[in-house]
């Protein structure tokens, strides 16, 4: 198929998804294809830091951890590719159900995802990416914000919904709810110069 050619009202499946250049990067929510820019440095480094601390802590542990590129698709598995409209990019993902994980990704809800948002992602990530989480069961749904050295944490309940929208801000330490012995001091991922640089 090649470059998509994207325009406001035209949806797109996992199975175009799958024909487009492997050198470009795009996620599409409910049918709908949205391009994704290179990270900024500031970006990456929290990136690195954020899933060392966690690579180390799931060391031993069924769980693991993926950081972008790599594809979660949040359609159910039993349906054609042609009728999935949701893969994105989270910038992390936690699975600890080992069914999930395929060959191109993640087939299913991780249990712990978390987004760095920057000035042209943040308002997808509070809104588009929030929703079709909380849809697809994502339990723990982290968004990290540069600039002001801070973190949402969405929570899901038994009822489906995301009940807890709780703020942290350096030098909290947040509680991972995915697994109970687990804290992430803010201070160990934030530098004196986070914030310099935000795009994704």
């Amino acid at each position: 198929m090649g470059h998509p050619q994207v325009t406001s009202d035209q949806l797109f499946s996992y199975a175009d998804y799958l024909s487009w250049p492997e050198d470009e990067r795009w996620e599409i929510i409910e049918g709908k294809a949205y391009a994704l820019a290179a990270p900024s440095r500031e970006h990456q480094r929290i990136l690195r830091e954020t899933v060392l601390i966690i690579g180390n802590f799931l060391k031993g542990k069924p769980c693991e951890v993926y950081m972008a590129p790599f594809d979660v698709v949040l359609d159910p598995p039993f349906l054609k590719n042609d009728d999935k409209k949701n893969v994105v990019q989270p910038d992390i993902s936690v699975i600890c159900d080992s069914r999930k994980l395929t060959e191109q990704g993640c087939e299913g809800a991780p249990d712990w995802i978390i987004e760095i948002a920057s000035p042209a992602t943040f308002r997808k990530d509070l809104n588009k990416k929030l929703k079709l989480y909380e849809k697809a069961g994502v339990k723990e749904y982290w968004i990290v914000f540069p600039k002001q050295k801070s973190v949402m944490v969405y929570l899901l309940g038994d009822d489906g919904k995301y009940q807890k929208n709780l703020f942290f801000e350096v030098p909290d330490s947040i509680p991972v709810q995915t697994f109970a012995d687990f804290h992430i001091e803010l201070s160990e991922i934030f530098s004196e110069e986070s914030g310099t640089e935000q795009s994704e």
